[in-house]
């Protein structure tokens, strides 16, 4: 039989139940050095979720080929990004979850605020065991990705229900499916751009590179590339900008199979070779900056540009820790969190 696991809770009988918002991102190796990297890349090439091919033809692919080649050259890009205070991606993610907790105190002081990682550490396992440990019997999920994918924030969820199965009595559950529409993100996204315009003047385009997936992905039914494309257009009606100044690609793919199109490593060329000059670049599905933004695009794609023949190429950070960023993430859960939060009325009612 299956053995469960089991936590007193501490809860004293007439006190609301606790409750936690976990804000979930995709992971990052611990250092950046081989050893680091293939850890990494071990567990987060395994996931289904991201490589769907049959076990028995990918096995020997990433165990024979993938593990031994590429976490040596992976970890010499993760150095050209790595901060003194460690991985980008773990550092902007901790101050960002650090800002909703104060946010959130202020109004309901009951609410935890806790960061997991699919891939790596925290774990989304390791955390959510602690958490009900400190008693907290109803959890909102709040993974960073605004636009969904199957291979992102699905997989994010599939860790949280892995854990799930684990528990003896697991908490209350609700999960923040995407966000890719909400008014807040991109009212932020649009000032971000507004402002850099403001520092440092308007290019001649804004090209919003999104990750890419398989197309094989979209084929079988995933709505991320719509919700990239429909957020592009939200964010270009906002900005006042029409298809002649706003254009939408996609990044990081590897392999021989398509990706979705089109890929941003040649549309920056393309751009460069049509006489744009001045280019701006804005990563809106990335909540922090990462390897992805850093190093693929703020500096490999800006070579590759300059050397195409563009003068300026201008890299629009991620979001961030920043105030705004803060604000989304606060209000998104605060809507979530509806009916868990009355705290005073629950205990009327207790």
């Amino acid at each position: 039989m299956p053995r469960y696991l089991g936590f007193e809770t501490g809860d004293e009988q007439g006190s609301p139940p606790r409750t936690a918002v976990l804000l979930v991102n995709l992971g990052t190796p611990a250092a950046p050095t081989a050893e680091a990297v293939r850890d990494y890349l071990a567990e987060f090439l395994s996931d289904p979720r991201v490589v769907e091919w049959p076990r028995w033809l990918w096995w020997p692919v990433l165990h024979g080929y993938v593990l031994r080649t590429r976490p040596r050259r992976s970890a010499e890009l993760y150095a050209r990004i790595w901060r003194d205070d460690g991985s980008p991606l773990r550092v902007f993610s901790e101050r960002l979850a650090q800002g909703v907790r104060r946010a959130l105190a202020a109004r309901a002081p009951e609410v935890e605020v806790a960061l997991a990682m699919t891939y790596g550490e925290p774990s989304i396992r390791g955390v959510i065991i602690d958490l009900m440990r400190r008693g907290v019997r109803r959890l909102l999920v709040l993974p960073l990705f605004p636009q969904y994918s199957a291979t992102s924030t699905g997989a994010a969820l599939d860790a949280v229900a892995r854990t799930m199965l684990a528990l003896r009595w697991p908490p209350a559950l609700r999960t923040v499916g995407d966000y890719h529409a909400d008014a807040g993100y991109l009212a932020a996204l649009a000032s971000s751009v507004q402002a850099h315009w403001a520092e440092h003047g308007r290019g001649e385009r804004l090209l919003l590179s999104f990750h890419g997936i398989p197309e094989s992905c979209a084929d079988r039914g995933d709505p991320y590339p719509g919700q990239c494309r429909d957020t592009a257009r939200r964010l270009g009606q906002a900005l006042g900008l029409g298809d002649d100044r706003l254009v939408v690609a996609f990044q990081s793919r590897v392999g021989r199979q398509s990706w979705l199109r089109p890929y941003t490593d040649e549309m920056v060329e393309q751009l460069a070779q049509q006489d744009v000059k001045r280019l701006d670049v804005l990563c809106p599905g990335f909540a922090v900056d990462c390897l992805e933004t850093l190093e693929e695009v703020a500096l490999r794609y800006r070579a590759a540009f300059l050397t195409a023949g563009g003068e300026q190429f201008r890299y629009i950070p991620a979001l961030n820790d920043s105030a705004a960023h803060v604000s989304v993430l606060t209000q998104l859960a605060w809507r979530h969190l509806a009916g868990w939060t009355e705290t005073a009325q629950w205990a009327a009612h207790a």
